[in-house]
């Protein structure tokens, strides 16, 4: 056991839990002022249900050896049975403290989802759905890239914070929802703009100051990794915010805070998987590319006709897989003990390309399975009266601005 590494994983749980807050201001500015509360509810309200979901059965069923083999844990730690102040494997740090840092990963991404159906989706069968998420989807797949004798670790996938657990995973299901929860009501002819980006700017920041956490974090030690992962985390997002704005100046003629808060975050995504396996220059390349392939991403929504309300696909989904991809290509046996392509080793880019298309087709299908009986059962969508009221006074009983 090392004090100093527990330390800092458990200020780096903190800061993750931050980032949930801080995605609750960021999606929440981007909404309709009518849907602001309702909004900011879904991240608020998963940092209690995510939390005991993860305690009774998720962590478990992430992280306990394995039940199907290489696909997901048995209920060995259900409850927490058996977890206590012994070392998880191969750290210096408490189970108790595994356990909690990895309940903060738990407790965003499903928040992540819920900006692909803000505005529009009834709180209850939101309840429901992250609950079966989390079950049927995010446990297994964390499973097999992090868990013991997950079938992708095994195939020799790197993923050192969550490009495929979290991003990819989040966005495949976010996708899932846009589709089948459908269009808000007037989207393509009412105006829809983001009612508060002074919230939204706020948001962004504290998500880069959490992010610290979330990324290095994940080298479960205070050591020179977790340093590396902190610079490359820094540096990728710097580069990201830069590209976006200077792409969106060239298209569109001018510089927003929304693009420099939306390439912040695309910049974070993407260098997720790669931080712990590339060094500073291969991270500002990796980040000002995720920038721009981002914004052409969320350009694209349009013309592909599906309305992910906050951008969940182009940015998570997008910069995502191409941080899956990236790590392949910049990965440094000098950093990280692996050699990508551009180091030597094509071979790694196999198990990334297979990462990347395995969470995404077991995200969206089994996510759509869900999402079709909740619909038949209890139905997603508020009703058109309510939607048109603004679901903060529909759905809560409040407004988010007494002015």
């Amino acid at each position: 056991m090392n004090a100093a590494d527990n330390a800092w994983v458990l200020a780096s749980s903190a800061l993750v839990l931050l980032m949930t807050p801080g995605l609750a201001m960021f999606y929440g500015g981007m909404t309709r002022s009518k849907n602001v509360l309702s909004t900011m509810m879904h991240s608020f309200f998963l940092m209690g249900l995510a939390s005991i979901v993860w305690m009774f059965w998720g962590f478990s069923l992430a992280f306990a050896p394995d039940a199907i083999k290489g696909y997901v844990g048995g209920l060995q730690f259900f409850a927490l049975a058996g977890v206590g102040g012994e070392p998880w494997p191969d750290t210096t740090i408490p189970t108790t403290t595994f356990m909690i840092f990895q309940c903060m990963f738990a407790v965003i991404t499903p928040a992540l989802i819920s900006g692909a159906f803000a505005e529009r989706m009834k709180f209850s069968s939101f309840i429901v759905f992250m609950v079966l998420w989390l079950t049927f989807v995010y446990s297994p797949v964390c499973h097999w890239v992090w868990g013991p004798g997950g079938w992708l670790a095994e195939l020799g996938a790197l993923d050192f914070a969550g490009g495929t657990v979290v991003h990819i995973n989040s966005a495949a299901a976010a996708l899932a929802c846009a589709l089948i929860v459908g269009k808000r009501k007037g989207y393509g002819t009412a105006p829809m703009i983001p009612h508060n980006l002074t919230l939204t700017l706020l948001g962004a920041g504290l998500l880069w100051f959490g992010w610290f956490g979330f990324n290095a974090g994940s080298a479960l030690s205070a050591d020179e990794s977790a340093a590396m992962a902190f610079v490359v985390t820094h540096m990728a997002t710097a580069a990201a915010a830069m590209s976006w704005v200077f792409a969106e100046w060239i298209i569109r003629g001018k510089p927003t805070t929304l693009g420099v808060a939306s390439g912040a975050v695309a910049g974070l995504v993407a260098i997720t998987p790669a931080a712990g396996f590339v060094g500073p220059v291969s991270a500002v390349l990796l980040g000002a590319v995720a920038g721009v392939v981002c914004y052409l991403a969320v350009l694209a929504k349009s013309r592909l006709g599906y309305d992910d309300s906050l951008d969940v696909v182009g940015i998570h989904g997008v910069g995502g897989t191409w941080g899956a991809i990236a790590t392949g290509l910049f990965a440094s046996k000098a950093i990280g003990g692996t050699d990508g392509l551009f180091f030597g080793n094509a071979a790694q880019m196999g198990p990334q390309i297979i990462a990347v298309a395995a969470v995404i087709v077991y995200s969206f299908v089994v996510s759509a399975i869900i999402l079709y009986v909740i619909k038949a059962v209890m139905g997603l969508r508020v009703t058109e009266e309510d939607e048109e009221t603004g679901v903060d006074t529909s759905a809560h009983g409040e407004t988010g601005y007494n002015l």
